[in-house]
């Protein structure tokens, strides 16, 4: 069985051991939170950890009223032009902690006095070591170049800072019977070009499953949000086109309705990761809207993962691909 497989088969017990290990961690975090009551918040990451900050941006200006912007760290390294975090939470999520770029938005916000949270699955990285508060990931070794278990843990982290990680204690149990489930590994083998549509909550699983797509198959894959797609890029669907759809019960599910509807006009070829919508799906397994994208991504990566098999690709080490990235 490739790493790939058995990080994937971890990711139950990872967020199990996370939420027991790192529960004062992350309370300690969240009260100081509270009590500095930041105006804003800004999210450095790269890859994965940017998608994973996607889902921050969501969940923290849903539930904590904060405006949260994704960070541009070539400012700080590139154009040597910091920006100032007065009154800000700024938070660094990091698989590896060792990008200078992220890790130094990070330690420039912690200099100015800005509160600092770091979620890293290495607690002693630069990243980790410039952060006032440090949440690990407890994922163990992570050996595969796509980053599986240590996603689905930043999704955790950031859950479980923002509404406490009593509210994610059935998840694990979720995600185990996710990866149960058959996804069409061997049609989407055939695909060169895909689109993914996810919104709210599950925008940055859009832009993983994307990711993961691209980055083990090759395919051309591009993420949007339903809303984004019928503005324009709609334009680009033809017969036999495949979308993969997220489409969770919600607040999105009837754009998404609106969008497959509009596919379907066009003769696309839809996936649909849902718990309702019946036809050309992949069963998703029933959690909180706010919490599905720790279970929504699980398809995208057993699709990922089985596609580049069916294709005789090296899962583990993708061509052109190393596991930690230093971007400055």
């Amino acid at each position: 069985m490739s790493l790939a497989r058995t990080e994937m088969a971890q990711q139950p017990e990872v967020i199990e051991r996370l939420l027991r290990e790192e529960a004062g961690p992350i309370a300690a975090a969240a009260a100081d939170v509270e009590r500095r009551r930041p105006r804003y918040a800004v999210i450095a990451a790269r890859g994965s950890s940017d998608n994973a900050a996607r889902y921050a941006q969501h969940l923290m200006g849903r539930f904590w009223g904060l405006p949260v912007a994704l960070a541009a760290p070539s400012l700080h390294t590139l154009y040597e032009a910091p920006m100032r975090y007065d009154d800000a939470l700024v938070i660094g999520i990091s698989q590896s902690g060792a990008s200078p770029d992220v890790a130094g938005v990070v330690s420039a916000a912690t200099a100015q006095g800005a509160l600092t949270v770091a979620i890293t699955n290495e607690p002693d990285s630069p990243l980790a070591r410039g952060a006032q508060h440090v949440i690990g990931l407890q994922t163990g070794p992570e050996r595969s170049v796509a980053a599986t278990k240590t996603y689905t843990a930043s999704l955790a982290a950031v859950a479980a800072l923002v509404c406490g990680a009593d509210a994610l204690f059935r998840v694990p149990e979720a995600i185990a019977r996710q990866l149960e489930h058959e996804v069409p590994a061997e049609a989407a083998a055939s695909w060169e070009q895909l689109a993914v549509i996810g919104r709210g909550a599950n925008y940055g699983t859009a832009f993983e499953a994307a990711l993961k797509l691209s980055e083990l198959t090759g395919m051309v894959a591009a993420p949007w949000s339903s809303a984004d797609f019928l503005h324009g890029p709609i334009a680009i669907l033809e017969p036999g086109f495949p979308i993969l759809a997220i489409a969770p019960s919600g607040p999105t599910l009837p754009g998404m309705r609106e969008l497959l509807a509009a596919a379907a006009e066009r003769g696309a070829l839809p996936i649909v990761v849902s718990d309702v919508l019946i036809d050309d799906r992949i069963p998703l397994e029933p959690v909180p809207e706010w919490l599905s994208p720790l279970v929504a991504v699980i398809p995208a990566q057993l699709l990922a993962v089985g596609a580049a098999e069916h294709l005789g690709r090296d899962v583990d080490r993708p061509t052109g691909l190393q596991k930690v990235t230093r971007t400055s």
